[in-house]
């Protein structure tokens, strides 16, 4: 994949100075860039079984992750002087304030979703969003390896829920994705923007890659403080187009479970890992603003696709 670095267009997926990786200014084709990055992620995430060729894998894999290694640290840079800004020593109450400041905070697309949007506008966006999922539960198990016991046992908790405490029929994701059944969606990267498929990328490439596990902290403890008045909006809207308290139970529940888990990631990640090493509070602001960004991305593509205005962020 080829990107802009300093205005130049480049080949190689990454350049070096010295042991640092250089990021580059901007991906120069984000839909077939992010397509094949999903599907990278799809295949390295899979359930799989020895292969004659693990060579030739590993190759590609190094390379597809230099990609999504100059992609990371762009969206680093993009951020940098608002993570900066954020405060170790009063750290959770500038955290907690991006529910309300944040990049795509009270954007007017969930307001419509609740009183306005057509069945057929409903699915087109919830495909969208499902295509763009990269699964809580997993990041979730993926970001927890070898945290402090304190963060270890919240991300289990939380963990915990997301499986449903033990019952498969609690499970979120199962939960999402039968109301996009229900709906006669079929999610799918090939037909997806690219702006959800750089979110679920983004969220995958912190958790999976353990030099951004602050980041990664900070992402997920963004999405669990800023998703309760989004998806109840979505949750009113499908109960205006006639759904089910079971079919959306998904959003019932996150809308207000999320409030819980919010306060409690907060208290028993954010806050004891900041006092332990304040240098780590830009790294959780990083992973906020990112997460930030990319959602402010797709809620502005949303509106330009379902509205058909020009985007607004992006």
């Amino acid at each position: 994949m080829a990107y802009t670095f300093r205005g130049n267009p480049m080949s190689e997926a990454l350049r070096r100075d010295g042991n640092r990786a250089v990021a580059f200014d901007r991906v120069a084709d984000p839909t077939g860039f992010h397509r094949h990055l999903a599907k990278f992620n799809q295949g390295r995430v899979a359930v799989g079984t020895p292969d004659m060729d693990w060579e030739e894998q590993i190759a590609t894999d190094w390379r597809a992750r230099l990609d999504e290694g100059g992609f990371l640290e762009a969206l680093r840079q993009e951020v940098a002087q608002g993570a900066a800004a954020a405060p170790a020593a009063d750290f959770v109450a500038w955290f907690e304030r991006l529910r309300d400041v944040g990049a795509g905070q009270n954007d007017p697309l969930f307001d419509w979703l609740a009183a306005h949007a057509s069945m057929a506008q409903m699915r087109w966006f919830l495909c969208q969003e499902a295509a763009g999922e990269a699964g809580f539960d997993d990041l979730v198990a993926y970001t927890q390896v070898k945290l402090p016991a304190r963060a270890k046992l919240e991300l289990a908790r939380n963990y915990w829920d997301e499986m449903g405490r033990g019952k498969q029929r609690g499970m979120h994701g199962p939960m999402l994705s039968a109301l996009i059944a229900d709906l006669g969606g079929a999610p799918d990267i090939d037909s997806t923007l690219w702006e959800p498929l750089a979110l679920a990328n983004t969220m995958l490439g912190l958790a999976l890659n353990r030099r951004y596990v602050y980041q990664s902290i900070g992402a997920l403890g963004v999405v669990e403080l800023t998703a309760p008045g989004r998806v109840a909006k979505v949750a009113a809207g499908l109960q205006r187009l006639g759904f089910s308290a079971r079919q959306r139970a998904y959003f019932d529940l996150h809308a207000a479970i999320d409030l819980r888990h919010s306060r409690e990631w907060n208290a028993e990640v954010i806050q004891p890992l900041v006092a332990a090493d304040p240098r780590c509070a830009r790294h959780i602001a990083e992973g906020a603003l990112m997460r930030l960004a990319c959602g402010a991305r797709c809620f502005a593509r949303y509106r330009a696709e379902l509205w058909n205005v020009a985007p607004t962020t992006g």
